[in-house]
């Protein structure tokens, strides 16, 4: 009897002990996301800080996209295309208020951002706005994005005609977002 007891505590003590790492796991890939995010966020803002010199609107050029991409591929390795830079820009160009930014949407990876950045304004903000406001895996967000889920609900037919007529989301106040 007293056997069966240890190897019921030895099973309760192992599956704790699994628990205690898998929770650490989860904090860290939370930790190491949330720096991702912000790292490319701050990437973003450099290039357009970079793109635009003082002026309002940038003059683009091709040119600096591609050298960043060089060069960080050289340091750092795969993962800076081009293209991938060029969605560090949008990012930023998306959300440029950081601390708005970062308290609405803390439970969000790049993987939810890649998704949405090439949808337009209006989606966009739609799509992660839902993605954070009900907790979709960036799977259920990409299955929404591919369904057209934004489309469906908000551009309505007028009156039978083959036009469609696009209904704008809800214009929300700063403090809203505060």
């Amino acid at each position: 009897m007293e056997e069966k007891a240890l190897v019921k505590s030895e099973k309760v003590f192992v599956a704790d002990v699994k628990q205690i790492i898998n929770e650490a796991r989860k904090t860290a890939y939370g930790s190491v996301n949330s720096i991702m995010v912000s790292t490319y966020w701050n990437v973003g803002k450099r290039i357009v800080e970079q793109e635009q010199q003082g002026k309002e609107r940038a003059e683009y050029g091709k040119h600096l996209i591609e050298l960043l991409s060089e060069e960080l591929t050289a340091t750092f390795g795969k993962g800076y295309s081009a293209r991938y830079i060029r969605d560090f820009r949008r990012f930023y160009a998306l959300f440029t208020d950081y601390e708005i930014w970062k308290s609405r949407f803390p439970n969000l990876t790049w993987t939810h951002y890649l998704a949405i950045l090439r949808d337009n304004r209006t989606a966009c903000l739609w799509y992660i706005e839902n993605a954070a406001k009900e907790m979709w895996s960036s799977r259920t967000l990409s299955r929404n994005i591919s369904t057209q889920y934004f489309e469906r609900h908000f551009v309505a037919p007028t009156n039978g005609e083959e036009n469609k007529k696009e209904i704008t989301a809800p214009e929300r106040s700063p403090n809203e977002y505060i």
